[in-house]
């Protein structure tokens, strides 16, 4: 049993306990998770792989990744947008994703309402919501992660008024952690000081 500090891996660097749970994580872990991440396609594919998370541990989705990217046209908004009642069935044929109906009607829907929006004002949104990190201690356990925050529910607040779904609370702190608008590496993970981290941390709660 782990206390919530990080733990040594195979190679002797400490690293977040969850980054340890699986082989998979490790590479996620450190050099993508709480790595800033900009651009309207890929904060769509992180807003959409976090919803389909919802109620699933992250593993489940990390290992169907490319399967998602092969179904969702890489996540590119224009393209997802214009998925027909056929592609949408397909979706839901398709083993190589998770085939929940609400979760696939949902980034349907988001994409389709992201058109509306204009260049970069969804990479401006999300990150108009990172905190200062002056003001964020840093997590020395698990325990100190939450998994929602003051910002996390504006940030959920401000993209379901502007008609987006399956974007609740903890999936807005999910989405931050994961694109580096916080950084919730413990105090002594190697990641954190990892060079490219531009100082800024997803796996809401830990990736579970």
């Amino acid at each position: 049993m782990t206390d919530g500090t990080a733990l040594a891996g195979p190679d002797g660097a400490l690293r977040c306990p969850w980054a340890l749970s699986a082989p998979d994580y490790v590479a996620y872990h450190d050099e993508e998770w709480g790595r800033p991440v900009h651009g309207d396609d890929p904060l769509f594919e992180r807003l959409s792989l976090e919803a389909f998370q919802s109620g699933l541990s992250w593993i489940t989705i990390l290992r169907r990744r490319p399967g998602f990217r092969a179904a969702f046209a890489d996540f590119k908004i224009a393209s997802v947008a214009a998925f027909t009642d056929e592609d949408r069935e397909r979706l839901l044929a398709d083993a190589g994703i998770i085939r929940n109906r609400a979760k696939i009607d949902a980034t349907l829907a988001n994409a389709r309402a992201l058109t509306e929006w204009a260049p970069g004002e969804l990479d401006e949104l999300i990150w108009s919501h990172a905190p200062d990190p002056a003001g964020r201690p840093v997590p020395k356990t698990l325990s100190d992660v939450p998994p929602v925050t003051p910002e996390s529910t504006a940030l959920s607040k401000a993209l379901k008024k502007r008609g987006l779904r399956f974007v609740g609370p903890t999936t807005a702190y999910a989405l931050m952690q994961a694109c580096g608008l916080v950084d919730d590496h413990l105090e002594t993970c190697v990641a954190r000081s990892a060079p490219g981290r531009g100082g800024l941390g997803s796996a809401a709660g830990a990736r579970g």
